[in-house]
């Protein structure tokens, strides 16, 4: 400091006027200091703070009820943020601990943990709708039907795809309606404006009630199903840990 801080005797040792100023002006700072170590700490002993997942607006609905609402009553201590976009975030760059997406959309280096049992992608219609038009029952049977269409994030339309035996078809459709999201598809597909081809749980109940029917289940695919993703180098927080080893233990129920 380039002055005196202590003075000391054979018995005792004091602050000097220049030490007591110091002391004055730094104990604050340190107190600060203190207490932001210790608050850090609490979040590497255990689940505490936010949780922030980066989750496709389409997969929102999959994973609400059956994967977070189950976590958050399980762990009141954490709260739980979702970026709903269908941008393919960085999750570092972006504060991310971590992701949720379909299996196929996700990058090799990633570790990934399964969220859901893989489940195939149907066609629906409401019986209004399949009423006024021949039902389909092959691929091509869709040229005379109004399809409901999602699209990327990049502004391409996604086709729809199909199992015929082994073989994959991707079947260029056209509609009324092109959204960014399945709720809105099954919302529309709902009020008759056509057929939408979507996941298979949002929509089990819908079609259980009657309100939607699908066709075409022969040649349904199967997607490999929802998965958590997280960078493989980076440090696994209580609070993601904890997440992780709650869905594990659900899906074994």
């Amino acid at each position: 400091m380039g002055v005196a801080l202590f003075v000391r005797t054979t018995r005792s040792v004091g602050l000097t006027q220049a030490g007591e100023r110091f002391l004055s002006r730094a104990k604050p700072a340190f107190e600060e200091l203190a207490a932001a170590g210790a608050s850090v700490r609490e979040l590497g002993e255990r689940p505490t703070g936010l949780l922030r997942l980066a989750v496709p607006r389409a997969v929102v609905p999959l994973i609400l009820q059956s994967v977070i609402m189950s976590f958050c009553k399980a762990y009141p201590e954490i709260e739980v943020g979702i970026a709903a976009s269908e941008e393919l975030v960085d999750l570092a760059a972006g504060g991310f601990d971590a992701g949720i997406r379909m299996g196929q959309f996700i990058d090799a280096d990633m570790i990934v943990v399964r969220l859901s049992q893989p489940f195939p992608l149907v066609v629906v219609g409401s019986p209004d709708y399949l009423r006024s038009r021949t039902r389909p029952k092959l691929i091509d049977d869709l040229r005379g039907h109004s399809c409901l269409r999602m699209r990327r994030p990049n502004g391409s339309i996604v086709p729809w795809s199909f199992l015929d035996g082994n073989r994959t078809i991707e079947a260029v459709v056209s509609g009324p309606l092109i959204a960014h999201d399945y709720p809105t598809l099954i919302e529309a597909a709902m009020d008759g404006l056509g057929l939408a081809q979507v996941p298979s749980p949002p929509v089990k109940a819908r079609i259980a009630e009657g309100r939607l029917q699908a066709v075409l289940t022969p040649f349904a695919p199967t997607t490999p199903g929802l998965f958590l993703y997280y960078p493989s180098k980076r440090q696994i927080m209580p609070k993601l840990r904890a997440f992780i080893d709650h869905q594990s233990k659900a899906r074994r129920r």
